[in-house]
């Protein structure tokens, strides 16, 4: 499936103080990053499930057990330009209206929380995607917009209680002159705002997402890609506000995960179908665990 960038805040019900991890949901990128859909219209749904077992400290240690779950419904709309602009770029647009249920438990405590409802939304409306004969770019520009619900204290969030202004980019090389076998990079920086209700203001994210991609063509009208692929997080900047000691400003989150990537395609009928599995290692200030996406778009 043609990679299109999307965003939500993955909600932990934990203390307000904390944070566990940015707003943007992991390995959602990985493949086919710099490809721009066709013109027109089309409408992706994602089903993104995160399970978290383990809750690791700075220095990687395990901290506690446990789970930590968040399951994503994403409906996302998006819109791309027939017009070409600035050196041949097609201008795109997309919103994406999340539906999310979260959970946490720990294996001493028990349930501590969950909530479940209409999350923060995500909004990209400036995207351009550049496609030459071996290399596609985009760029683009977006926010997250905290239409979840958050009260300070709760331990039933579902929205992050702030809003994220993110810039991002990505890239797909075609290794090959046929285009069977591709690269994929895509990297945002979250820049965060301050939390409503704690004057906490969350600390600055880097993600990166990656694969490397073999197309086969088994009938003219389908094309089948499966490759490796993984993703990357890190805190690039301290958290700040009112309680926050300086061990836990110091204590910057870390995310690493491999895994593998498919994707189905039939060009001619506008459909794709997608599934990834990532399984996450050597984390730090956050929790560890796998992720099992599965997607499926339709062009109109």
């Amino acid at each position: 499936m043609t990679a299109i960038l999307f965003a939500i805040a993955l909600l932990m019900a934990t203390p307000a103080l904390a944070q566990n991890r940015g707003v943007y949901p992991l390995g959602m990128s990985a493949t086919n990053s710099g490809v721009t859909p066709e013109p027109g219209a089309s409408y992706v749904n994602q089903l993104l499930f995160y399970s978290r077992d383990q809750s690791r400290g700075p220095d990687g240690e395990t901290v506690v057990t446990g789970n930590n779950s968040v399951i994503l419904a994403m409906n996302s709309f998006v819109w791309v330009s027939e017009k070409e602009i600035l050196g041949g770029a097609r201008l795109s647009m997309s919103a994406s209206l999340p539906i999310t249920n979260n959970a946490l438990s720990s294996d001493t405590a028990g349930a501590i929380g969950g909530g479940g409802g209409f999350a923060d939304s995500y909004y990209q409306p400036f995207i351009l995607g550049w496609q030459r004969k071996r290399l596609a770019i985009r760029a683009l520009y977006g926010f997250l917009a905290p239409t979840g619900d958050f009260t300070a204290g709760a331990n039933n969030n579902v929205g992050s209680g702030y809003w994220t202004n993110v810039v991002a980019s990505g890239q797909t090389w075609h290794l090959t002159s046929g285009g069977a076998t591709a690269v994929s990079a895509f990297q945002m920086y979250e820049f965060h705002t301050t939390q409503k209700g704690t004057s906490i203001h969350p600390g600055d994210t880097l993600d990166l997402d990656y694969a490397l991609m073999q197309t086969m063509s088994p009938r003219r009208d389908l094309r089948v890609q499966i490759g490796l692929a993984g993703y990357g997080q890190w805190q690039m900047t301290d958290k700040e506000g009112p309680g926050i000691t300086p061990v836990q400003a110091d204590a910057r989150y870390r995310v690493n995960a491999v895994g593998f990537a498919s994707n189905v395609n039939w060009p001619e009928r506008k459909l794709g179908l997608g599934f990834k599995y990532f399984k996450e290692f050597s984390n730090r200030s956050t929790y560890q665990g796998y992720s099992v996406q599965i997607s499926g778009s339709v062009g109109f």
